[in-house]
């Protein structure tokens, strides 16, 4: 199994971003734990400034126990529309040296730059520079990891957050790989983790001693892929334009739904929101999925593929409707969403695709 070393990739990831985004915004943050999301009791963290973050708050944790990890915590509304805004500002940047970014979010991403517009042949000079540029013209931190890979650059950029970067040249590859906790290997979750650290698997090192038909029957078709990234091969290339696969919305409410009835007009709110979602993207989808978490926290999705691709948020009412009385509602109900995936613009991209290449054979065979 070969290792490609033909490549110089760099990972960006900004600092607590939408936290760090308020804090430039409101000197009086600054320096200030603080946390991104709703302060009800029905509320969820979305970010939290490295402050915050020293007395265990985290994203995704609900409001109340980080208010009381954290009783000083001061909670900061969503800015979406600034946050893009800077996106845009960082994703410039990047353009200066390479037209090959893979944007993940608005706040992190991939760029090969083997060869770029700069002719710098050192990733970490470049890396350097993109993170000052960052810093001056938005007076935020970013961090950054450099290596042969996507893989091996996500996982680097994590190493010395914040403000800081990671470079794995070559020739440290294996040695990095191997001495790396199990739980920092990207793609590895909670779940994961768990089951490998009872499998005896708490390094690369330990990943990389089992074998690759150990790893498929415990892991299934994630077994090759970690059998792979241990030893540090993962060949998938920088795309600048990534094909949106799915488009959706959600709901918390801040009381609980114990009524189809009121479910109904969630729905319709929905439904309206998600018409605008599809129609800012020019597309459509076949495959309508309905959402449902429960009181106790439990998670139900619902799904139907249609006939045709719809986008009209009568149509999509109508669906909804017909996944929402599918079966009887076990609990009272927290939140509800509703999403479309198996979207017409990846068809489209298929289609495309498959012509560029029935164009090569054609200019091959003539």
């Amino acid at each position: 199994m070969d290792l490609d070393t033909s490549r110089k990739i760099i990972h960006v990831d900004m600092d607590a971003f939408y936290a760090s985004v308020a804090q430039y915004d409101d000197p009086f943050l600054k320096g200030k734990a603080i946390a991104v999301g709703g302060s009800g009791n029905r509320g969820v963290i979305s970010a939290a400034s490295y402050e915050a973050r020293k007395f265990g708050v985290r994203s995704a944790m609900s409001s109340v126990l980080a208010k009381k990890l954290c009783p000083h915590l001061i909670f900061v509304k969503h800015h979406f529309e600034r946050y893009k805004e800077v996106s845009m500002q960082v994703r410039k940047i990047f353009i200066e040296y390479t037209d090959l970014v893979e944007p993940l979010s608005l706040d992190e991403a991939y760029l090969d730059v083997t060869i770029n517009k700069k002719g710098n042949p050192s990733a970490t000079l470049i890396a350097e520079e993109i993170r000052a540029k960052i810093l001056e013209r938005t007076g935020l931190t970013a961090s950054a990891g450099i290596s042969i890979n996507k893989f091996i650059a996500k996982v680097a950029s994590d190493y010395n957050k914040p403000n800081g970067q990671k470079t794995v040249s070559p020739d440290e590859v294996i040695e990095f790989l191997e001495n790396l906790d199990i739980k920092k290997f990207y793609g590895v979750g909670k779940v994961t983790q768990k089951k490998m650290y009872a499998l005896g698997i708490y390094t690369g090192a330990d990943l990389k001693s089992k074998t690759e038909a150990f790893l498929e029957e415990h892991f299934g078709k994630s077994g090759p892929y970690y059998y792979r990234i241990v030893r540090g091969v993962h060949h998938s290339p920088v795309k600048p334009t990534r094909i949106r696969k799915s488009v959706g919305a959600e709901r918390t409410f801040s009381e609980n739904l114990a009524s189809e009835i009121y479910m109904e007009e969630r729905l319709k709110e929905l439904s309206q929101e998600l018409e605008r979602r599809l129609l800012k993207g020019k597309t459509a989808g076949r495959t309508i999925t309905l959402k449902i978490k429960y009181s106790d926290f439990s998670l139900q999705t619902r799904s139907k593929t249609l006939a045709l691709f719809i986008s009209d948020a009568n149509l999509i009412f109508e669906e909804a409707k017909i996944l929402l009385y599918q079966e009887k509602m076990k609990n009272s109900v927290r939140l509800l969403g509703l999403s479309f995936s198996n979207l017409n613009n990846v068809i489209s991209k298929k289609k495309e695709e498959s012509e560029k290449k029935v164009d090569v054979q054609l200019a091959f065979k003539f």
